[in-house]
């Protein structure tokens, strides 16, 4: 089993590591959500002024919106001006008018479904994530949104059967669509399910099997690495880090060296002098208090709601 603190970390690693391979959204969907859930903070540190500035600018961009409903201008403003105030129930109609306004651009779409799970409207995120993935199956920003709701609602087995027919109908949607699915990615996210879910086995298995059919792909071999390091399993993880470094673009590489770096110098502080293989069972009298398990990074992973999903998101 993985310690929470541990787990927590595979999910952020690997969320940022996907990320920049699955072409993550123009707009910043994480700064959205950290706005709302810190609008309490905001409005107490914002000065008046400043919140009767924005709501005049957000009645200028309503008053826009009523001669011009469809002035892309006047919604984005809209949209950016009720984000920086807080209100997510305002930000609501301009994103879903942007939505419909912008079919193509599923970052409209993935902020509504997210705005929506924020207000506790859980089947009208997942009806938006669908969508999406009905004419984008291989979207991983609606894929991982909607792994991250079903895992929320505590249905493992659904958000797994999800990505399991992603992963049978991919070849055939690449061959409509040339790599419209990343089934690497795909496999991860799959991957990340079977961790939170303890499945250590189902986890590696999906992994070797990443490895082996992209053999230049970073993600799988970092996702291995971290699950065999959880494990305890440094002779195992090391070479899998290096290798990950190897492969990765250079910005991630540095990354990749502190997490191996960190697990050496943890594995040797928890190691007894002398005993290099066994460590004694603290009596429950002297064991530290666990730490709290973070909030997920996607509300949603996500940082998934929560998000329980920590494959690294993709391109």
């Amino acid at each position: 089993m993985f310690d929470k603190r541990k787990r927590w970390l595979i999910n952020i690693v690997l969320l940022v590591a996907v990320a920049a391979f699955i072409g993550i959204a123009a707009i910043p969907l994480g700064s959205f959500f950290q706005q709302q859930q810190q609008s309490d903070s905001t409005a107490d540190a914002a000065s008046s002024s400043q919140q009767g500035d924005l709501e005049a600018q957000a009645r200028g961009y309503e008053l826009v919106l009523e001669r011009e409903p469809d002035n892309q201008t006047a919604l984005q403003g809209l949209l950016q001006t009720q984000i920086q105030l807080g209100n997510l129930e305002g930000a609501i109609a301009p994103l879903e008018k942007l939505a419909e306004l912008n079919p193509e651009q599923t970052e409209y779409q993935i902020l509504l479904a997210q705005a929506r799970q924020q207000m506790g409207d859980l089947d009208g995120a997942t009806q938006v994530y669908r969508e999406v993935l009905s004419s984008q199956p291989g979207d991983m920003n609606a894929l991982q949104g909607l792994v991250a709701l079903l895992l929320q609602e505590e249905r493992p087995q659904a958000a797994i059967g999800l990505l399991q027919d992603t992963l049978q109908t991919a070849d055939d949607t690449n061959l409509v669509q040339p790599d419209s699915i990343d089934v690497a990615a795909v496999q991860l996210l799959l991957g990340q399910v079977y961790v939170e879910m303890g499945q250590d086995g189902d986890a590696l298995e999906i992994y070797n099997e990443a490895i082996a059919n992209y053999p230049e792909d970073f993600r799988p071999i970092l996702s291995k690495a971290l699950v065999l390091k959880s494990q305890g399993q440094m002779g195992d993880a090391q070479p899998l880090f290096t290798q990950a470094a190897n492969l990765a673009p250079a910005e991630y590489k540095d990354e990749i060296d502190r997490l191996a770096l960190e697990d050496d110098a943890d594995a040797r502080a928890s190691t007894p002098a002398g005993s290099p293989e066994e460590v004694p069972e603290e009596s429950p009298e002297e064991s530290p208090e666990e730490s709290p398990e973070p909030p997920a990074p996607f509300d949603g992973a996500g940082g998934s709601g929560e998000s329980e999903t920590g494959v690294p998101p993709s391109e």
